[in-house]
């Protein structure tokens, strides 16, 4: 279900001539055989559930893009006022509309690890200024027209995370200084959607994203019965079969 998420918005991406992408294709019948040789995973295994990637340098910087103020923007903002050094006007509730959506990037943290919010001057300095400013620019105008498209199908994006990488050759040499999507995009995993029928600012949102499954945790470490440490506690059916079926609905929205 993401792998079809992510490809609809990367194909919508390129049509839109935004930037190019590292996706190839989906259909796994173009994976090399010898790919799968000595393998368990099949070619049927993979059908649905794969891409065919550009190989890509990482860029080192998640690029962050809000449009509502929750979660850690909340967060920094009530103690701040701004959300990554981007200054706010006062009085913003939670979940409130942001007058213009903002870029705040974040350090790519090795697995398992937390991202951190980190300035733009910062970023810079990370990946260099031209590179940034062209990352912003592109991050900003994917969100501007994945929000258009939402809401228009019922759902408020209200934050959401891209990756950018240079292609390189077989070799690993850098054949291009223009970044290109890589990984995937505007889903539930990298993205807080809200039902926009249901929306009210200055409370939390009912989501179709994670973040119900975050809830259920948060329950537990509220509890006691769980100390956030791994491995997590295994999931309800419920919350499984919930989860799903969150996913499943914001597919259809967006998608169908």
């Amino acid at each position: 279900m993401l792998t079809e998420i992510a490809t609809f918005w990367i194909r919508k991406i390129e049509q839109a001539g935004i930037c190019r992408t590292h996706l190839i294709s989906i259909d796994p019948g173009l994976i090399p055989d010898a790919a799968l040789e000595g393998a368990t995973t099949t070619r049927a295994d993979l059908m649905g559930r794969s891409m065919i990637g550009r190989r890509c340098r990482v860029l080192p910087v998640e690029c962050v893009v809000r449009g509502y103020l929750e979660g850690s923007g909340l967060k920094d903002y009530q103690r701040t006022g701004m959300i990554c050094g981007v200054k706010l006007p006062a009085g913003l509730k939670q979940c409130d509309r942001l007058p213009e959506p903002v870029f705040t990037p974040a350090t790519k943290a090795e697995q398992g690890a937390h991202d951190e919010n980190i300035s733009f001057e910062r970023a810079c300095a990370i990946v260099g200024d031209g590179l940034m400013h062209r990352l912003r620019d592109l991050s900003l105008q994917i969100y501007s027209m994945a929000l258009e498209h939402a809401q228009k199908r019922g759902i408020i994006i209200a934050d959401t995370k891209f990756e950018f990488g240079l292609p390189v050759d077989e070799s690993g040499v850098v054949v291009s200084d223009e970044p290109m999507l890589i990984d995937e995009a505007l889903t539930p995993d990298s993205s807080r959607f809200w039902p926009k029928d249901k929306y009210r600012p200055g409370q939390p949102q009912p989501s179709f994203d994670k973040q119900f499954v975050r809830e259920y945790l948060e329950q537990l470490v509220t509890q006691g019965k769980w100390d956030k440490t791994a491995p997590g506690p295994d999931l309800p059916q419920s919350v499984i079969e919930g989860t799903l079926a969150k996913y499943c609905e914001a597919k259809t929205l967006l998608t169908g």
